[in-house]
């Protein structure tokens, strides 16, 4: 080996691993993964043509850095967790498949988790780690989801599978973060954090959703040798595995080709970087050599060929969220993966000065999609000049400043505070099915409508109608899911519940029991003029002074009750007559509804059914309780364990039909 191709060697290792450490790590971005991989190819390249691989090389191990941030005791694994060889040629998995039967997964995109059972009970959860030792959150056991704690395999079983959040999960959670600098870069960055935290926050965990995926049966003291069989064996007890399909080396390229179309039609709600093979012969899987951190039959991972366009910058729109502007190109379109797209996120001011970004017009800019869903801009070939950055907030017209992270990434702010993107949060619960019910309005989109200045106040949903010819042309639109939006739009102006309607307005401490209790009391006009005239609520069953105050101190804000009447001149709410007497099947009860429900549509609509017939449902557990639902009577969740100790009735969704009825 030459000192300059030695030189060249060290260079790649270096920038690997510093792009490495701060994906998994949680930090910005420094390196796409069109350039990580193009890089990680030549470095692979010039390893196998010199023979030589250098110490730290990411070619020879299991990135533990996503595991940093993870407290807890370390240890070794029974059953080391290799990685898997990778490929970007359908040709190289043929090939590696032979004559033999195979079976296609999903690579997914997340934490790798080691279970393991005795005697039927879960006794350890360990994190990969670097494939020999990993951290023992055998304590988050109850706060993650996809897998049972006890099994019907009374002997030893270790099982390998992935703990991923969904797209959905991660968007929401993300919106609610307002500083740009705490915000996770991407699912697997948000799962890795919250792997991380302690036992006082598993509450945290469990609001996100956190999945544990089984890929692999390690072992079981069963004598089942077919892959297949083994995976099925996990879903009869009750896992939540990856999904699979046999096939053979003459089928695998359009067995591929079929998966790689969902993945491009958008189909994923959980995140998924690439394919998988596995022999279904775990006996002849087994006799594969250990090369570096793979073992050579234990699988082969295929990750997708970027494809690339270029094309040119034509506009940087800057799009507001809460507190961050960000930088959104706009360019001539080009075909990638199947669909047109003329759109990317430049995520920030420190990504724009990394590509180069120039002048509108004069820049030549290189997009692909990444993991064949997000477009994204991976390189300038030509630039002149500098991009612009605007002097004033696009959704307010407040003014703006740069702030730097904790990591260097300068973004640009909005130093409003009554910038409506501040209020994204209200915004959501104004749509929201216990609000407006409006379908489709969903967090990101609002957020979209906001940047673009579309909506400031609640008002503003009502006439979106006005920029129908925008909205079509935004990313993820078109003409029909344009006309169902503006058709949801007009749904809820024409039919709100006075109800909802009082919950969709944000009042500092009035939910939906409060406002159903106001307009119970007085009625739907009743309550406006009472409103008007500021009277005291006090005297409403279950409110009391500081929620009388809260709603009087609400409507004298003149930004509030400008916008309430503005929206009482929009929007046909039902004039709701006063309730004078409570009836019904659960009449004077307090229940309590957790769990998955069956019968009832879903929860909302077991508590709609509830209150309709004089019930009240509450969050938690107390001795006002008289009854808590939960098709898991046997559970040992903290609601049904204080419920038994205050001898609280648990019942399941069937002996609450049979006791109070049913309705849809």
């Amino acid at each position: 080996m030459t000192e300059l191709e030695r030189q060249r060697m060290q260079e790649m290792i270096r920038r690997l691993n510093e792009a490495s450490e701060a994906y998994y790590g949680g930090r910005d971005e420094i390196m796409s993964n069109f350039e990580w991989d193009a890089l990680f190819d030549e470095l692979t390249r010039l390893e196998e043509s010199t023979g030589v691989v250098l110490p730290d090389s990411p070619t020879q191990k299991v990135n533990a850095a996503a595991e940093d941030n993870i407290a807890g005791e370390k240890e070794a694994h029974e059953y080391p967790a290799l990685s898997l060889a990778k490929t970007k040629k359908v040709e190289d998995l043929q090939e590696w498949a032979g004559d033999r039967p195979v079976w296609l997964s999903w690579k997914l995109d997340g934490l790798t988790l080691v279970l393991t059972y005795d005697g039927g009970s879960l006794t350890k959860i360990l994190t990969r780690g670097n494939g020999s030792v990993g951290t023992n959150i055998t304590f988050m056991k109850d706060a993650i989801r996809g897998f049972p704690p006890e099994v019907e395999d009374r002997g030893h079983l270790v099982v390998r599978g992935e703990a991923t959040i969904s797209y959905p999960d991660f968007e929401k959670l993300n919106a609610t973060i307002s500083d740009p600098a705490e915000r996770f870069a991407n699912p697997r960055n948000l799962a890795s954090g919250t792997l991380a935290l302690d036992v006082r926050r598993l509450n945290e965990v469990r609001d996100r959703n956190v999945t544990f995926n089984a890929f692999t049966l390690v072992h079981t003291d069963e004598e089942i040798v077919s892959w297949g069989e083994r995976m099925d064996y996990l879903d009869r007890m009750g896992f939540t595995t990856v999904e699979r399909e046999l096939t053979d080396a003459r089928r695998l390229p359009e067995t591929v080709a079929a998966w790689t179309h969902r993945v491009e039609a958008g189909e994923m709600q959980i995140p998924v970087d690439g394919l998988v093979i596995a022999y279904d012969d775990t006996l002849y899987a087994a006799t594969g050599s250990v090369t570096g951190h793979h073992a050579t039959r234990a699988g082969f991972a295929f990750k997708w060929q970027d494809e690339v366009a270029r094309t040119t910058l034509r506009l940087v729109e800057w799009s507001c969220g809460a507190t961050t502007i960000t930088p959104v190109a706009i360019f001539d379109p080009v075909q990638l993966e199947g669909t047109t797209v003329s759109r990317a996120s430049l995520v920030n001011l420190s990504e724009m000065d990394r590509l180069g970004i120039g002048e509108n017009g004069s820049t030549e800019i290189e997009v692909i999609k990444s993991n064949k869903i997000i477009p994204k801009v991976v390189g300038v070939t030509r630039a002149i000049g500098k991009y612009a950055v605007p002097e004033r907030c696009p959704a307010c017209e407040g003014p703006v400043s740069v702030a730097t992270g904790p990591s260097g990434a300068r973004t640009l702010k909005c130093d409003n505070p009554a910038c409506p993107a501040k209020n994204l949060k209200k915004f959501e619960r104004f749509a929201s099915k216990s609000g407006m019910d409006i379908d489709g309005l969903s967090i990101e989109t609002l957020r979209d409508f906001v940047g673009c200045g579309f909506v400031h106040s609640f008002a503003d949903i009502f006439r979106l109608s006005r920029y129908a010819a925008e909205i079509r042309e935004l990313e993820g639109f078109g003409q029909k899911s344009c006309d169902n939006l503006l058709a949801a739009v007009e749904r809820a102006r024409t039919s709100a519940d006075p109800v909802r309607f009082l919950n969709a307005l944000s009042i500092p401490q009035i939910g939906l029991d409060a406002a159903k209790r106001l307009v119970d009391a007085y009625g739907w006009p009743g309550f406006v003029l009472a409103l008007k005239q500021g009277t005291d609520f006090a005297g409403v069953n279950g409110l009391g002074p500081e929620r009388s105050a809260a709603i009087r101190n609400w409507y004298a804000d003149e930004r509030n009750s400008g916008v309430f009447g503005e929206l009482l001149e929009l929007v046909d709410i039902a004039p709701a007559a006063p309730v004078t007497e409570i009836t019904g099947t659960c009449a004077g009860l307090t229940f309590v509804i957790t769990g998955d429900v069956h019968r009832f549509r879903n929860r909302d609509a077991f508590k709609a059914y509830v209150e309709a017939n004089g019930g009240k449902v509450a969050g938690s557990v107390s001795k006002k309780t008289a009854f808590l639902v939960n098709n898991d009577a046997a559970s040992t969740s903290s609601k049904n364990v204080r419920a038994r100790e205050l001898g609280i009735p648990i019942l399941t969704e069937e002996e609450f039909i049979a006791r109070f009825g049913f309705g849809e």
